[in-house]
This record gives C-alpha cells, structure tokens and sequence, in this order.
C-alpha cells in the first residue's frame, strides 16, 4: 500500500466549501436511490466531480487529487481482490452442494423459534474464529440465508442476524484487520484495544440475542412452513449428493484462519477443496466447473424458492459490486486529498466539551466517513488521526478512542449501500442494506452504548497523572 499523497492543499477549505460535496452526495444519493430506485454508482461519480471541481477551486492542484483517488484505490484493492475470489468461491461451494450441505443440516438441526438467535451467535462464533465478517457472511452467512428461507423468516431479518454475529467478531477478533487497524492508529496495545471494547461490544451483543429471541419466539410459523421445509430436504437430496465429506470446504476457512493465515489463500484454499469435491462427489465436469467459477451458478431444481437461493456467485456477479467500489474509493480518495473531512472534524471539535460530547462526535465522524468517503478502514484511520490530541487534552486514554472508531466506524459501514463492507454484504446475502439495517441490531445498538457510557461516565479510562500509561487497568468514577 503506498502511502498517503504529499500534495494534498496546505490550508483547510472553508466549512462551507467543504460541505457542498458532502451535501451534493446526500441530496444525489436519496433522489437516486430513494426516488429513481436506481443503482448508486453514477451519484458517487458525480459527487466525485463535484469535489474535485470544489478543490481546484480552493488551488488544489490536479496531480494532487489524482494520487489522492489513486490511493484511495490502492487501499481497497486487497479488499477487490478477495470480493471476486468469493464470488468464485459461492459459486463452487454452490455446484460441490456445500452450501445445499449446510442448509439441509440448519433445516434439521436449528429450531424455528431459535433460528435467528443461532443464527447470530454462530456467525458470532465463526467471525470470531476467522476475524472475518466477509468470510462468514460469503459462507455460513450464505447458507443461514437459505435455511431462514426455508422457516419463512423475512430475509432482511435474516441478513441482520447474520451481519450482527458477523461484525461481532470482525470487531473483537485478534486476526481482524479493522481489530489491529484501530490501535495502531491510536498508538496501544492491540489486547488492550480488545479488553476494552468489552464494556460496549458485549452489553450489545447480549441485548441482540435477546432481541432477536423475541421475534423468533412471536413469530407466526405455520404448518405450512413445516411441508416447506420437507419439500427443500427433499429437493436437496434429490439434486445434490449430500456427503458429511461436505463439512471439509469450511472447516479448511476455520483451521487456516485460526492458523493466522491471510484471509486470500484461506479463501483460495476453499475454493480448491471445493473444486475436488465438486468433481468427485457431484461428477462435476472440469469445463462446467470452469464456466461456474466465471459467471455463476444456476440451479435448476424445478423448485422456485430453491433455485432462486442456489443461483449466483461467480467472478461476473461481482464486477456490480466491484465496480461501485472503485467509485466509491475514487470519491474517498479526492475527499481526503482535499482535505474535506478533515475540516469538518476540525469544525465539529470547537463545539466539543466534555468525554459526552468527544465520544458522540467522534462516532458521527466514523460514520459520516462511512457515507462519504465509503471505506471501513477510512472510517477508523480519518477520526483516528483526528481526535487522538483531542482524548489527551480532555484526560481521556488513546485506548477509549481506539474502541470508539471501532464502534462508530465498523459496524456502521456494512449498513450503507454504497459502502465497500455493505456493497459485500448486499452481494453475498442477496438484501440491500437499508432492508436488514433496522434488524442489524448489534450494529445499530453498539454506537448508541458508547454514546451512554461516554454521558454516564462507565468505562472511561483515565489518564495518570505523571503519564500515558495505557497498560494500566480501567479506573471508573
């Protein structure tokens, strides 16, 4: 990854300079989106203009904002890479009956009045394993989908069960990137970033569970959904061979992700296994599987709801979701070049007093970064480097920022569409964001704890009085 570009304009644009294209990109994306229930891509390209346009007014030059949307890129290529490697990989998983495997074992196994809370905790339990919320969704998450299918839950209640478990343990994994981003940006310890998330990340997560137990235990599940369920186990059965042989594709995610293996070669080691059993246990034909791996897998079950699930994958249905994340990086990059979140940040620091007031501001930030500047790790690095003098002067440790950006900047960004972590959940679970957004619930529930405990005082580590010292235990008044 190069690093940032050195050109960017040496004085702050005026706050109302800065907000134009923040605003052109809300007012674009609602009439789009909203209105015209188009796809967001051209409102992020224009919204790019319009900020590159606001720039060279303010003497940005030209070769500065074109390294500011070339890094912009350069940060989410690994992030490309390993979308279209999951395409390829939901597609083999697909025709090898891995995903059909792993239905048909939820469809036995999961009760219907405690599907969405397994539902979650497994996720929660997966991510927690791999320290990856894309892996699990692309995978566990993909085949929960199908077995919510099959009881008759809503599927964006579904997704958001599977989003919350997923960002559980993308937020509290050691092996995650966004787990080992935040600290080193704030300068601690990466065990002591996660100990701390603790007061905010579990409360959560155990209001979710709860939650969603709710729901599942009033929810209207007929005798019908029963005969539903036969009817796909029956289909399943019929279509794929359905060998315990199966379990290995995930298990290999799991073990070479607990290895500390990169989340690439973990996923391309799946995709492997998954080709051989696709080949020897569905005498799959090499050049059928090729063709799958490229455009996708389409069942044929004569059973709708069932072929409409085992349908998709394949490097082709991901270039949707590539594409609008090169727009939307190209958009991140110009804005930083340009120094445009940097001077809101600055604009909403005159206001702040108090750990109250720093700790809402700062996860306004992380998601307004998110929506402008759509990338989950820019949402931890911009409110990162911003805030981190501002926690000092105000006697608050680096570590209560680093869980803050945590809280603000991860598990907001898989709620907005045009975002790189929700383009991918919107891919692979098949629901727009904004449909599972109001079920997400440990998503939405996290920030707003923060917020409470930083106004209530609970879990805010104090400053020594001689030093920074951040290893020492939390200190509450």
């Amino acid at each position: 990854m190069s690093d940032p570009p050195s050109e960017s304009p040496t004085a702050l644009p005026p706050l109302w300079v800065a907000l134009i294209p923040i605003a052109f990109l809300l007012v674009s994306m609602g009439v789009t989106i909203i209105v015209f229930e188009k796809d967001p891509h051209i409102p992020l390209i224009l919204t790019a203009i319009v900020a590159g346009l606001v720039a060279r007014w303010q003497g940005a030059p030209w070769s500065a904002l074109e390294k500011g949307m070339l890094h912009g890129i350069g940060v989410g290529t690994k992030a490309i890479i390993i979308l279209m490697v999951i395409g390829v990989l939901i597609a083999v998983w697909m025709i090898a009956g891995v995903v059909p495997y792993m239905i048909s074992l939820g469809l036995e196994l999961l009760n219907p009045r405690a599907f969405l809370p397994a539902a979650c905790a497994i996720c929660a339990i997966i991510s927690l394993s791999t320290g990856s919320s894309w892996t699990t969704a692309s995978t566990v998450g993909v085949a929960l989908m199908g077995v919510g299918n099959g009881l008759a839950f809503p599927p964006a209640m579904v997704a958001g069960a599977v989003v919350s478990g997923a960002y559980f343990g993308d937020k509290m994994s050691p092996l995650s990137d966004s787990t080992n981003l935040a600290p080193a940006v704030t300068g601690i310890e990466l065990f002591d970033h996660i100990r701390h998330m603790v007061y905010t990340t579990v409360p959560a997560f155990v209001i979710s569970l709860v939650l969603y137990s709710i729901i599942g235990y009033f929810s209207d599940l007929s005798d019908a959904t029963t005969g539903e369920v036969q009817r796909m186990q029956e289909t399943l059965s019929n279509q794929f061979n359905l060998n315990p042989l199966l379990i290995l594709a995930p298990a290999v995610v799991i073990v070479l992700s607990v290895m500390r293996f990169s989340a690439l070669p973990a996923l391309a080691a799946a995709v492997g296994v998954g080709a051989v059993l696709a080949t020897t246990l569905q005498d799959t034909r090499l050049s059928e599987l090729i063709g799958v791996m490229h455009y996708g897998y389409e069942s044929s079950t004569g059973l709708e709801s069932m072929d409409e699930l085992l349908s998709g994958g394949g490097l082709d249905n991901m270039m949707w979701t590539v594409s609008l994340i090169l727009c939307a990086l190209s958009l991140g990059g110009i804005m930083e070049g340009a120094r445009i979140l940097e001077c809101v940040a600055s604009a909403i620091l005159k206001g702040v007093k108090g750990a109250g007031n720093l700790v809402a501001a700062t996860i306004g930030t992380s998601i307004a970064t998110n929506i402008v500047a759509p990338d989950q790790y820019l949402s931890i690095i911009v409110p990162g480097r911003m805030y981190r003098d501002a926690y000092k002067q105000r006697n608050l440790k680096a570590k209560n920022l680093s869980r803050t950006i945590e809280d603000g900047g991860t598990l907001t960004s898989p709620l907005i569409p045009w975002n790189t972590c929700g383009a991918t959940m919107m891919s692979v679970l098949i629901v727009n964001p904004l449909a599972y957004l109001p079920y997400a619930f440990f998503n939405l529930l996290t920030p707003l704890i923060a917020v409470l405990w930083a106004y209530l005082n609970i879990g805010q580590t104090k400053l020594s009085n001689n030093s920074a010292n951040e290893s020492s235990s939390p200190r509450q008044s």
